[in-house]
């Protein structure tokens, strides 16, 4: 493979990451709303820890946090149609998901500022989801910038 075509490869991972991450916040998104998969949806609020809805049986969502997973969904895909788009994405996303995971950390479950609402379980994944996303968007946009660097 030629130096012009490696590079393409790698500058794409990082958008293809992007899209693919915006592609399962998308179907989380949706998926919050559709009762089965999310438990308890006659008892999902806007934006309170009153609501007792549960995606997958774990995750306490309302129709705010299934609104946040939409738009992140939207912004990935949007963001993955380019390289430093999705470098931003994927690294300022990721943080702003680990300060998510300290705010579920930090406020009270029953606490009226709860009001996304996040449960321990949202805690773990939200934690995951900023370490991994912000790992993909430096691995993979280093990567990039490394070859670009040597080629």
């Amino acid at each position: 493979m030629n130096s012009s075509a490696a590079q393409v490869t790698r500058r794409s991972a990082v958008a293809l990451a992007a899209r693919t991450v915006g592609v399962v916040f998308l179907l989380v998104g949706v998926l919050g709303f559709v009762p089965g998969i999310t438990s308890n949806i006659g008892d999902l609020t806007f934006a309170s820890h009153h609501s007792e809805a549960m995606l997958l049986g774990l995750f306490q969502v309302s129709v705010l946090h299934n609104v946040v997973h939409l738009l992140f969904g939207v912004l990935g895909i949007a963001a993955g149609r380019g390289n430093a788009g999705a470098i931003r994405y994927l690294v300022w996303g990721g943080v702003v998901y680990l300060v998510l995971g300290v705010y579920g950390v930090l406020v009270p479950h029953g606490s009226p500022a709860n009001f996304v609402p996040v449960n321990g379980a949202d805690n773990v994944l939200h934690f995951g989801l900023g370490i991994g996303m912000v790992a993909l968007g430096l691995i993979l946009g280093r990567r990039k910038n490394l070859h670009a660097a040597t080629a």
